[in-house]
Formats: C-alpha cells, sequence, structure tokens
C-alpha cells in the first residue's frame, strides 16, 4: 500500500464511498478531530493508568469505527430503499453504556465534587485533560456536521460520554498518583 497517493495535492480528500470534498469540510475537520483524540488516548494508554489501559485501548478502537462512520459519505451509504450500501461498522449505545459503568465503577472510590478542577497536578492528569479537551471539539464539530448532514445521534452520546470518561479518568489518577487536585477557586479581580 502506497503512503502517498498525491491524489490530495489540489486540497481535496476522497470520502468512504469515493465523493471527493475539501479539505477544510466540516466532515474532515470532525474525523480529523476525532483521529487527534485517539492519538491523545494513545499517548495516555501509555502512561501509568492503573487498570484503564485495556478500557483506553477499547476506546481508541472504537473511535475508529466512529471515524469511519464520519468518513463515510452518507448519500453514498445507504441505498434508496434504505438499507445499507457500504459495509462500515457502528457505535452502539452498548458503548456508551459501557463508558458509563467505568465511570461509575472510578466515582465510586472519589471524593464528591464540590468545586470546577484546575488541569494539572501529573503529567499523566494532564494528557487526560487535554485529551478531555480535544473530545469535546470533537463533538462541538460534530454536532455541526449533524446539524448540516444528518447521522446516527449515537455518535453525538458516544462523544459526550467520552468527555465524562475522561475527566472522571483524571480525577482517578489524581486521587491513585496522590497528585493535587486544585480546585478552581475564582479570584477577585485584584488578587495575586
Amino acid at each position: 500500500m502506497k503512503i502517498y497517493t498525491k491524489t490530495g495535492d489540489r486540497g481535496t480528500t476522497a470520502l468512504f464511498g469515493g465523493t471527493r470534498v475539501p479539505k477544510h469540510h466540516i466532515r474532515i475537520e470532525t474525523y480529523g478531530t476525532v483521529d487527534e483524540l485517539n492519538s491523545w488516548i494513545g499517548l495516555l494508554r501509555d502512561q501509568e493508568t492503573g487498570n484503564q489501559r485495556e478500557t483506553l485501548l477499547y476506546i481508541q478502537d472504537r473511535l475508529f469505527t466512529l471515524g469511519a462512520v464520519l468518513a463515510t459519505d452518507p448519500e453514498k451509504a445507504v441505498l434508496k430503499n434504505g438499507k445499507q450500501r457500504l459495509d462500515i461498522p457502528r457505535i452502539s449505545e452498548k458503548d456508551c453504556t459501557a463508558l458509563e459503568e467505568e465511570i461509575d465503577r472510578m466515582n465510586e472510590d472519589l471524593p464528591p465534587m464540590t468545586h470546577f478542577v484546575l488541569p494539572g497536578g501529573h503529567t499523566t492528569v494532564s494528557y487526560c485533560h487535554i485529551a478531555r479537551c480535544v473530545c469535546r471539539r470533537a463533538e462541538r464539530l460534530a454536532t455541526h456536521l449533524h446539524d448540516m448532514e444528518p447521522f446516527d445521534n449515537v455518535i453525538l452520546s458516544y462523544l459526550n460520554r467520552l468527555s465524562d470518561y475522561l475527566f472522571v479518568l483524571a480525577r482517578k489518577l489524581s486521587h491513585s498518583l496522590k497528585a493535587d487536585e486544585i480546585k478552581w477557586v475564582p479570584a477577585r479581580g485584584d488578587q495575586h
């Protein structure tokens, strides 16, 4: 398989199904951000994350699936009779439920939230917060794309739940790594 094809040299790329679109198209920006998120989660998985390594690997698999759905031309994915034309994998409600269950498991050992927390305290926790922010950006882009070209709502739910998972994972890692979890208490303009 050749890495360079030269077909994108003029600023377009092909969706799954063959349709060519500009590289700045909202669909490309959306699944590109999901790919960026997947890379951050790979970096997070390479850190000390306790028993979360397998969960993070599974999330990376789900993000590739989600990216495949987003990279598919919706008009070429379905036949006129409503049947699926292209064989692409799907995200399901079970994927969202799996994240919710993991969030609940991690939350059992954490003190209740009383304030927002400042990102940081340990490099691994910071990577987790960066992944959470990229996930939120992917979610914002996906909702924009969904408004223009609707797709299965479960993708939006999954991205939303994944950002929640990453936030709770950051708290869990802060706790297990004995890192400072600094509560955000708004400063009054003249305090430094």
